[in-house]
């Protein structure tokens, strides 16, 4: 069997032309470009194909896979991964081929492109969202600054509370040295009315994408799921059947906790937040809202808070978690809720 490992890089990659059998090998540099990658399998003809995970990883299994040749990518979250005194590109692609030959490496799973490209543009909302949160945030930091009273919570980004905030806003060409903060007020508010453009534009793109997707309207079923979590759990679950259980769900997203154990010591920490750190985010948010509409997830919620105040956040996570399984359950099976069959 001859293994190809990829070690790549931006720019140059190093190909590892490995021999199973003979466990002999041979270096070869290439350009990390589609046609370069394209020509060295077809010259190489290997077996399988291994790389790390990494931003070239998609484009590169679909040369792969055009050609017809295995690929498989190797995650690289495991902390003794990088442990090594010495490394170089050689080193690390000798490393993949090794590895992959003696079955040791724990493999990602890489979607088709139109995949891909969904669950970038949902990243790319999250990452708007943010910025408007922080635009937000320095406003109400300049406005407390100058002394200036301002609602609290949603009150203070209503369209009159917006309005009233412009009235202080001056162009920043126009103050005087002692008003400075009324220009930087106005430019504030005009890349926070850009924010909200750009963010209507993707959300807009992301609501025509999951209205004609059968699995979001199923997954939207649930009280508590709206869009954004319905659309991000297909996304990112992709093809359900690739998971085997519900066990196997919490920790592919992160929902289950760090465990430490030796002897009879055996401890529990925070969870391992492996994963899309976007999906976990939304499957917090709608636990916390689901809250108030569906009974089964209170249910969970109550049983394991204990009535304790400090147990909060380890019962809202275990909303998340069973959230998250029992919407695998459905797209896995493509079945709706059923609130009956949940509470029976």
């Amino acid at each position: 069997m001859k293994i190809l490992a990829l070690d790549l890089g931006n720019f140059k990659s190093v190909a590892c032309d490995y021999e199973v059998e003979t466990t002999k090998y041979e270096f070869e540099g290439v350009v990390s470009t589609k046609q370069a990658v394209r020509a060295l399998v077809q010259q190489r003809r290997p077996d399988r194909v291994v790389i790390e995970i990494c931003p070239l990883a998609g484009w590169v299994c679909d040369v792969v896979r055009e050609l017809g040749i295995e690929i498989k990518v190797a995650s690289t979250s495991e902390k003794n991964w990088r442990n090594a005194k010495r490394k170089s590109d050689r080193r690390d692609a000798l490393k993949l081929a090794h590895k992959s030959a003696l079955g040791e490496l724990k493999f990602v799973h890489v979607p088709a492109p139109q995949i891909r490209q969904w669950r970038a543009l949902i990243n790319y909302r999250q990452q708007l969202v943010r910025r408007r949160t922080k635009i937000k945030n320095h406003l109400r930091a300049l406005l407390v600054r100058e002394n200036l009273a301002w609602p609290r919570g949603k009150r203070g980004w209503t369209e009159e509370a917006l309005l009233k905030m412009e009235e202080w806003a001056l162009p920043l060409a126009e103050v005087n040295a002692e008003e400075l903060w009324r220009g930087e007020l106005g430019v504030e508010l005009e890349a926070l009315k850009a924010m909200a453009l750009q963010l209507r534009q993707v959300e807009k793109r992301l609501d025509l994408i999951g209205k004609a997707n059968e699995q979001v309207q199923a997954l939207q079923s649930v009280p508590g799921v709206g869009p954004r979590l319905s659309e991000a759990l297909v996304a990112q679950l992709d093809d359900p059947g690739r998971l085997k259980n519900g066990k196997e769900v919490g920790p592919y997203i992160g929902l289950v906790p760090k465990q430490w154990q030796s002897g009879e010591t055996d401890r529990l920490g925070h969870i391992t937040r492996q994963g899309s750190g976007v999906l976990r985010s939304l499957l917090v948010e709608a636990s916390w809202a689901g809250l108030r509409y569906n009974p089964w997830l209170r249910e969970i919620y109550e049983r394991v808070k204990r009535g304790s105040k400090a147990r909060r956040k380890i019962a809202i996570i275990a909303v998340a978690r069973r959230l998250l399984i029992c919407c695998w359950a459905m797209l896995r099976d493509g079945t709706r809720w059923r609130p009956l069959q949940r509470a029976a």
